[in-house]
């Protein structure tokens, strides 16, 4: 069985030494809780930095930290001093992670820290690869990591590696300001499968790829030196059932007990990192400015702001907390009285039990930050909202991951400090059934969508798109073995063809009533079919009554809505239907994974159909997973009587009883032709290259995987190849 190997920044387990006693600390992060919760594979093996600097280590404790680390599953990444202030506090957190979070003005582009970077990953490459096997999964985490799974690629070409990137994904225009950014990118495309936690920040990575690395990205998926790659998004989510049950252990209702506010006085928490992005200024601001619009509210509300510590050794963050501490005094001061103090704050972590009271506690929960990969804390507030017959109100900025996932939140602008005045007093004064309301639509979502489901989602795909690499892609049709079709054909008494039309025969374009036949493209086909030896069959998404328009007038079998409806040479158009209902149970699940994974998509049922809605869908990541859905679809309806459809922002499963496939199969069976040649372009006509004889030559138009034998650029290049055919035709007498 393989095994799972993480790889990140930091180990999940803390390694403190006191004098010469070291003591070994798990740590309950989210990456691990998911991971802990996969039931396969059960080995599992972490490489991390276990926390203390190499040169502050003799022999003795390396060794000593080895053991202990082993025993927790993990292999540690021993780094110096200098190596984690030039990598870690140099590039990684003054160059990547304020230019990903749009804070150009705290970036630095410093060689000395990119050289630092470049040589940490190679590090751990280093270290890694001799503890590798052949069959293991390698997860690679976050930011700080993204040149290792190339590095790892050059040395293990065929190994199944993934990466996943827990911070924002900037946009083309930023992400060009930094000089090494080719490096990063390829980087990255070292892993097999790729994964953010928004659709936004795929569009942004596949964006930048086009223009920088000169890949172009089909749908989610690229083609990297002839090696899939697939870029998805994976939201975040948490432990819900541990927070969700929190409320009602012991310990944490003492913990509420102690902490519970002055009968009438409503609670609001902010709880980050203490991190620039999070906005913690702009919302004391807007907290500073709700006091003044709306004082009715003094003495009757208090917010308890938890700032954890972060990167103290980075000066920004040292002035961030001195800048808080200075407007927390001044909005104390200003309001303050001798039995209500306004804000209360509080500069370390909270333990788990403290801090789920403060959760359950909390009439409104203020979570504003500038720019925010995801923010679990959003997530572990709701879930803590149980049982509670006036549940808070989450408040959330659109600019935090999580704000697609959480629309029932207030959501708002971080920068808008009036905005975030009226939502406060908004959500205090929110009647109860439309708190309950909200908090139960996001609740049902959390609970599906958890920590245990994304690392399971994440490992599956990255499964599926190993698999889809090992069928061997199609070779180049050129040089010998574009002669040697040629010459199989010329030498063929008997030919059997089956043409895909858009995007095979003839180009794509924007109105598709545009993309009829040239005459070049029909005197092609005349004179292919002069030769009595070639039966040419045109096989299409087209509906009847245009393939009849183009090309009834030739001696040409026809098949229609890729297999619905055949027309023969002669005789009229015949459909291929068998009404049966038992396929629903079997494509709902899907349906409902594409559902969980589009916030803002339904499943309509229909007698004879499922419809899975997507309108009120962000467009862009409606438009990509209506393509993935359907390819899914498609996949696995292949072998019963029903078909898959694409409508205005729907997908529609429903009878139709064939696909290209089962559609050429009569032709085929008739019998034992000396040549057959198949071309296609896109996922419609895989299904017609799987039933292929091994002798058939089978010819991929474009990029991208496919089962076909040979692939051929564009169609230009396979109109060059039709003419080249006929020109080996007898032509008719004039």
């Amino acid at each position: 069985m393989s095994r799972l190997i993480i790889v990140s920044n930091r180990l999940p387990v803390s390694v403190a030494r006191q004098d010469d006693t070291l003591t070994f600390q798990p740590s309950a992060g989210g990456v691990a809780t998911g991971i802990g919760s996969l039931a396969q594979p059960t080995e599992r093996l972490w490489f991390g930095w276990p926390g203390i600097a190499s040169d502050r280590l003799g022999s003795t404790h390396k060794h000593q930290i080895t053991e202990g680390l082993d025993e927790h599953g993990c292999k540690p990444i021993f780094l110096s001093s200098a190596e984690m202030r030039d990598y870690y506090f140099g590039f990684a957190n003054r160059t990547i992670w304020p230019l990903f979070h749009y804070f150009t003005q705290y970036t630095v582009f410093n060689e000395t820290y990119w050289r630092a970077y470049r040589n940490v990953n190679e590090h751990f490459c280093r270290d890694m690869l001799p503890l590798l096997k052949p069959d293991d999964r390698i997860w690679v985490h976050d930011y700080q990591l993204m040149l290792l799974p190339e590095m790892l690629r050059a040395k293990r070409p065929d190994a199944e590696i993934g990466f996943f990137l827990h911070i924002p994904f900037p946009s083309f225009e930023l992400l060009r300001l930094l000089p090494w950014r080719r490096e990063l990118l390829e980087g990255m495309l070292g892993a097999d499968l790729i994964g953010f936690h928004e659709y936004e920040y795929v569009r942004h990575f596949l964006s930048s790829v086009y223009r920088i690395s000169d890949y172009e990205p089909h749908l989610s998926q690229l083609m990297v030196h002839n090696r899939l790659v697939r870029v998805d998004a994976f939201p975040m989510g948490i432990d819900y059932q541990r927070f969700a049950e929190s409320s009602r252990k012991p310990e944490v209702l003492r913990e509420i007990d102690k902490i519970k506010p002055n009968e009438g006085r409503q609670l609001i928490i902010s709880v980050d990192r203490l991190d620039y992005t999070k906005g913690i200024l702009k919302r004391l601001e807007a907290y500073d400015w709700f006091l003044k619009q709306y004082p009715e509210y003094r003495k009757k509300v208090s917010l308890v702001v938890v700032a954890v510590p972060s990167r103290t050794k980075v000066d920004v963050y040292n002035e961030l907390r001195e800048q808080i501490e200075q407007i927390v005094g001044h909005i104390n001061g200003e309001y303050g009285t001798l039995n209500w103090t306004p804000i209360s704050y509080m500069y370390r972590s909270l333990p788990f039990d403290r801090l789920a009271a403060l959760y359950a506690l909390a009439d409104v929960a203020l979570i504003t930050p500038l720019r925010d990969g995801m923010n679990l804390v959003a997530k572990e507030y709701v879930a803590c909202q149980q049982d509670k017959e006036h549940p808070g109100i989450l408040i959330l900025s659109e600019m935090a991951g999580a704000a697609s996932e959480l629309a029932e939140a207030v959501v708002i602008n971080p920068h808008d400090k009036e905005a975030i005045a009226a939502a406060l007093r908004q959500a205090l004064e929110m009647p109860q059934a439309e708190r309950l309301r909200r908090n139960r639509m996001m609740q049902r979502r959390l609970s599906r969508y958890t920590v245990a489901r994304w690392a399971d989602d994440f490992i599956q795909t990255l499964d599926e798109v190993k698999t889809k690499q090992h069928v061997h892609g199609p070779a180049p049709l050129r040089g010998e073995r574009r002669q040697k079709l040629i010459h199989t054909y010329q030498a063929a008494p008997q030919r059997l063809m089956f043409l895909d039309y858009d995007g095979t025969l003839v180009g794509f374009v924007k109105q598709p009533q545009e993309a009829r036949p040239d005459a070049e493209l029909i005197d092609t086909l005349k004179t292919l079919l002069a030769d009595p030896a070639n039966h040419i069959v045109i096989i299409s998404g087209r509906d009847r009554e245009t393939l009849t328009h183009w090309f009834g007038d030739l001696n040409i079998t026809l098949i229609a809505e890729h297999g619905a409806y055949i027309r023969d040479t002669e005789g009229d158009w015949v459909a291929q239907v068998n009404p049966d209902n038992e396929w629903k149970e079997m494509t709902r699940p899907i349906l409902e994974l594409y559902v969980d994974r589009t916030p803002g998509a339904f499943i309509e049922e229909k007698t004879f159909s499922l419809v899975w809605h997507c309108r009120r869908s962000e467009p862009d990541l409606a438009d990509l997973r209506a393509q993935e859905l359907k390819d899914a679809l498609m996949g696995m309806t292949a072998n019963l009587n029903i078909g898959v459809f694409e409508g205005a922002k729907i997908v529609e499963v429903k009878h139709i009883g064939v696909n290209k496939g089962q559609a050429v199969l009569p032709w085929i069976s008739r019998q034992q032709w000396p040549f057959i040649f198949v071309a296609g372009n896109d996922y419609t006509d895989e299904d017609m290259f799987g039933v292929m004889p091994e002798n058939a030559f089978t010819c991929k138009i474009g990029p991208g995987p496919s089962r076909a034998h040979y692939r051929l650029n564009t169609v230009s290049d396979f109109r060059t190849l039709l003419a080249a055919m006929a020109a080996h035709c007898p032509r008719s007498e004039t």
